[in-house]
């Protein structure tokens, strides 16, 4: 039998049970109604729980749990009165907006399209794959970039080099998704999963307060794994797996590496040196003991000092100002409403986050109010510490768990600001902290994401590989990405607990335990 046929055989089975996810996870309601639903239940709930006592004492108050009632008059009444301040006050909002109209700005310019050009055209062959993955990678600071730009150029890249486009395909997509939650550089994604993972914490402990790159070192760190695996299963496994694929796309039909022109260069040029002008003057500005964005006590890192308070601000700077730069050099911006506009646009791929986020915030506020939340982390932990379960134990469950909800529900903010106000403070209550909790979470959201035809971005990705072997289905990709997927999920969890074990910190101002 043939490399060809034996994919093939492994397929049929792979699109039954394909078929069969695909037809529960559309019966699952969008995001944004799943969260109006889930209030009304909340509402539903309070109404019964709050009829009877709990033995189970509140951290909060030191007292027995009480249930509230939300659809007591009094309770109706203060949920609408404060409906407009439970929204605009959502924490993951701002910080998610402000992010993403710098990087807006970054990416309709071309200033982060043509850097990513500029290095996977520059490559030896023997190191293609790893700088393919890296570049993918990175990708996440312009959120959907990697999906549209980079997935295809690995083909593009593969193919031009002699190699299997569908390898490029596949090395980009792990990068791109397998590896969403590794990346060198910060992103839109670290204050947004920060904010949900903060709020949900303050059901538990009001006073917390989580860093926005709470995760950052594990998730550099991480960048070097998910290389490391997709290297590895690119040119060992997947490469060889596809001799016996014939390309057979229409040759005409088959994308071209465009090149960079002069300007594009000079411009990108332009741009860099402006960040790196923007990162030194950073630098200058924080080095004095008496600077004004250390704490009152001189520290760097401290949560009161003003530099810690400004990640969000300064991501937004770093790359708002270089690409402004580019813009005007490059001719992709002629005036400044040209920017503004591209804010805009940025501002309208938000929209549907910004309904979700409504929705959600309005649910986790019931859910805060009820007291539904802690008292099922409290029966939550004291039935996993009556099972003597180790910590390690639980968060490998936690990682598994999410690479399973991941399967029906792509969205990694919709399905953090699920389970994170359960999740968070049962964690908390048996000494883990919501830092180490959320970085399981970032490893169970990425390793599943490429084999479920659930993400929405999986049937472009199905497109780009008929474009070169045109009877590329759903059942192939997912052939051609299990490997990626499984790997993940067992050396990247491994990862994330010898990263405990040894105790290196997962961010900045980060812990393990809790209290820290």
């Amino acid at each position: 039998m043939s490399d060809q046929q034996s994919v093939k055989s492994k397929d049929g089975l792979l699109d039954r049970i394909l078929n069969r996810i695909e037809i529960i996870g559309n019966k699952l309601p969008d995001p944004a109604v799943m969260f109006a639903g889930l209030l009304l239940i909340v509402w539903v709930l309070s109404l019964i729980f709050a009829q009877f006592s709990y033995s189970e004492i509140d951290p909060r108050t030191s007292e027995a749990i009480v249930v509230n009632n939300l659809l007591a008059p009094d309770a109706l009444a203060n949920f609408l009165a404060g409906m407009v301040t439970t929204f605009t006050s959502f924490a993951p909002l701002g910080v998610v907006l402000v992010a993403m109209l710098g990087i807006g700005v970054a990416e309709r310019s071309g200033f982060i399209n043509v850097g990513i050009k500029l290095l996977l055209n520059n490559t030896a062959k023997f190191l293609l794959t790893p700088l393919l993955i890296l570049v993918a990678i990175v990708s996440h600071t312009a959120v959907d970039a990697g999906y549209v730009l980079v997935i295809p150029l690995g083909g593009i890249i593969f193919y031009a080099a002699g190699r299997h486009p569908l390898a490029g395909i596949a090395a980009a997509f792990a990068g791109v998704s397998g590896g969403f939650s590794a990346n060198f550089v910060p992103s839109a994604i670290d204050p947004m999963l920060q904010g949900i993972t903060e709020a949900s914490a303050r059901l538990y402990d009001a006073s917390i307060v989580l860093n926005p790159l709470n995760n950052w070192f594990f998730t550099s760190l991480s960048s070097i794994v998910v290389i490391g695996i997709g290297w590895y299963i690119t040119d060992k496994i997947i490469e060889p797996r596809l001799k016996g694929t014939e390309i057979d796309g229409d040759p005409s039909e088959m994308p071209q590496i465009e090149e960079v022109s002069s300007q594009d260069r000079k411009a990108f040029t332009a741009g860099g040196l402006t960040m790196l002008a923007g990162i030194a003057l950073l630098v200058a500005a924080v080095w004095p003991e008496g600077s004004a964005l250390r704490s009152p006590q001189g520290e760097i890192a401290a949560f009161d000092a003003p530099l810690m308070q400004s990640i969000v601000p300064l991501i937004f700077l770093l790359f708002w100002v270089p690409g402004i730069v580019h813009g005007y050099i490059a001719g992709t911006f002629k005036e400044s409403r040209d920017i503004i506009m591209a804010m805009s646009k940025t501002m309208e791929t938000m929209a549907y986050y910004l309904v979700m986020a409504f929705f959600c915030a309005l649910f986790i506020q019931a859910f805060g109010d009820s007291n539904l939340g802690i008292l099922i982390a409290m029966k939550g932990a004291n039935f996993l510490q009556s099972l003597a379960v180790p910590g390690s134990v639980t968060i490998v469950g936690i990682v598994f768990l999410v690479a399973l909800i991941n399967l029906f529900v792509g969205s990694a903010s919709a399905k953090w600001l699920l389970i994170s106000p359960i999740f968070v403070p049962m964690l908390m209550q048996l000494g883990i902290s919501p830092d180490l909790t959320q970085a399981a979470y970032r490893v169970g959201d990425s390793v599943s994401n490429i084999i479920t035809p659930l993400l929405p971005y999986f049937p472009l990705v199905v497109v780009y590989c008929q474009r070169y072997v045109k009877n590329t289905g759903i059942g192939t990709l997912v052939s051609l990405m299990l490997p990626y997927s499984v790997a993940l999920g067992i050396i990247w969890t491994l990862f994330l607990l010898a990263y405990w074990a040894l105790g290196i910190p997962l961010g900045v101002q980060s812990s393990y335990g809790y209290p820290a």
